[in-house]
C-alpha cells in the first residue's frame, strides 16, 4: 500500500467568496470564508479548520507523506501545519508543500490537472510512486481515504452513490458522475450532467455514482497524461477527469470505480459553513490525534 496523499488546497475559492447575506455566520466566519482557503476556515472545535479533520482521517487510513498543493499567496498553510517547506511533522504527518503558479496572462489557477502536475514536477519521485489525490474542502472518511490505499487497481477512484450524499439534486448536478461497466471499471466520465442523461450512467445496481475528486494514481503511468490533459473548451482549466479518461482509453481496464456509500461534507459556498459545523460536532466532537 502506498503512504502518499496529495491534497488540492490551491483553488482560487470563487464560489466562497461570492456575496451572501446569512444570519448564522458570525463576522468572523464571513471574514475568514472571504480570505482563506476553504479548507482553513474555522469550522471545527476551538475553530480549528476543516483540513485538520482531513489530515486526522488520513493519518486513520495510514498515510504517512502529505502533500498539501497551495496558492502563491497560501502562507496561512505554513501558520497551521509547519513553516518548512518540506517535512514538517504535524502529529505524526510527514506535510510537504507544493505551490500551484499561476500560468501569466492568467488570473486564476489553471485547474486541477495543471495543479497535480505542478506538485509533481515539484516532488518527482511522485512519478515513480502511486499516491492518492483529493480535495482540501471535503471531508472524505478514514474509510474511503483506505480503500484506495488498499485497492490494487493502478489507478481508482471512490464512486459514491449519488442516494446517499445529503445534497438537493441541483448540488450534485455540479458534480461529475462515473459510468462503470459490470467489474466496476471505469468507462466515462461526465461533469455536471444534465438530467436527461443520468439514466444512461446508472451502474450494474441501479445507482447513479459521483465522483467528488478522491483517486488513485501511478504515478509512473499519469505523468503523460498530466503533461498533456488538454484545456476544457468550456471551463478553460485542465481537470483531472480528463487526465483519468485519456489514461483509461490509452490503458483499459486499469481505473477501478471503488463504489462507496456515504454523505462528504463539502465546504464549497458560505452556506455551507454552518451544516458543516453542525456535521463536525455530531461526528468529530473532539480532535483525537491518538485514537
Amino acid at each position: 500500500m502506498h503512504n502518499n496523499l496529495i491534497i488540492l488546497a490551491g483553488g482560487a475559492s470563487s464560489r466562497m467568496k461570492k456575496e451572501a447575506v446569512l444570519d448564522n455566520l458570525s463576522p468572523e466566519e464571513i471574514a475568514q470564508a472571504n480570505e482563506r482557503s476553504k479548507g482553513l476556515i474555522g469550522v471545527g472545535s476551538s475553530g480549528r479548520p476543516l483540513l485538520d479533520y482531513l489530515l486526522l482521517n488520513a493519518k486513520k487510513a495510514g498515510y504517512k507523506n502529505i502533500y498539501i498543493i497551495i496558492g502563491e499567496q497560501g502562507e496561512l498553510f505554513k501558520e497551521f501545519y509547519g513553516s518548512q517547506n518540506v517535512d514538517n511533522d504535524f502529529h505524526g504527518l510527514n506535510i510537504s508543500f507544493a505551490i500551484q503558479y499561476i500560468p501569466e496572462g492568467r488570473v486564476k489557477p489553471f485547474g486541477t490537472a495543471d495543479a497535480l502536475f505542478q506538485a509533481v514536477e515539484q516532488f518527482p519521485e511522485l512519478n515513480s510512486q502511486q499516491y492518492s489525490v483529493c480535495n482540501s474542502d471535503n471531508l472524505y472518511s478514514a474509510e474511503a481515504l483506505l480503500a484506495l490505499r488498499e485497492t490494487i487497481s493502478p489507478n481508482a477512484f471512490i464512486a459514491y452513490d449519488r442516494d446517499a450524499l445529503e445534497f438537493p439534486s441541483e448540488r450534485i448536478s455540479r458534480f461529475a458522475i462515473a459510468k462503470l461497466d459490470q467489474n466496476n471499471q471505469l468507462l466515462d466520465i461526465l461533469e455536471k450532467p444534465s438530467a436527461d442523461v443520468l439514466n444512461d450512467y446508472k451502474d450494474v445496481e441501479g445507482k447513479i455514482r459521483v465522483s467528488m475528486n478522491a483517486f488513485k494514481f501511478n504515478g509512473s503511468t499519469l505523468n503523460t497524461h498530466l503533461k498533456n490533459c488538454p484545456v476544457h473548451p468550456e471551463r478553460d482549466e485542465k481537470e483531472l477527469p480528463t487526465v483519468l479518461l485519456n489514461s483509461v482509453k490509452e490503458n483499459p481496464n486499469t481505473t477501478l470505480g471503488i463504489p462507496f456509500s456515504e454523505h462528504v461534507p463539502d465546504l464549497t459556498a458560505k452556506e455551507d459553513i454552518a451544516d458543516v459545523k453542525e456535521y463536525l460536532q455530531r461526528y468529530y466532537p473532539v480532535l483525537d490525534w491518538n485514537a
